[in-house]
């Protein structure tokens, strides 16, 4: 089974970011783990503070992997673009957020991926992406 991992705009600044929200940990040190926790899968990672990177690899990939997990970040709530992407393709996304976005500011309540996504996961901090993996 392959999976990629693609996180969205500022999502490279896990560990120093806001860490009352997303927590000490980095995203690359956190990535290490969850490999360690799913040997039997082959793990990606993949990361782009810029809406046509993200959308280009959705379709690199979106026809050959068994799986994506995708944190868009804010582009969550503002891209059709990524959402065409996830539309276009058969390799089933997983979107996952690291806050609980219903917790937040009102714009983040909205989502453009939700409706062409396999499942949401939201609100369980790093471990929404063991969700996300299991659920695969």
């Amino acid at each position: 089974m392959k999976l990629l991992i693609i996180n969205g705009p500022n999502l490279n600044l896990l560990g120093t970011r806001e860490t009352d929200v997303y927590g000490t940990e980095t995203f690359e040190s956190y990535f290490e783990k969850l490999c360690t926790q799913f040997p039997a899968i082959e793990l990606s990672y993949y990361q782009s503070n810029i809406e046509g990177e993200l959308i280009s690899k959705i379709q690199e990939v979106g026809f050959s992997y068994s799986g994506i997990i995708l944190n868009a970040g804010a582009y969550t709530h503002t891209s059709i673009g990524i959402a065409d992407a996830i539309k276009a393709i058969t390799t089933p996304v997983v979107e996952v957020h690291i806050s609980n976005t219903f917790s937040r500011e009102t714009f983040r309540h909205q989502s453009f991926i939700s409706p062409h996504a396999k499942g949401v996961i939201i609100g369980f901090g790093l471990k929404s992406y063991v969700l996300a993996v299991q659920s695969f």
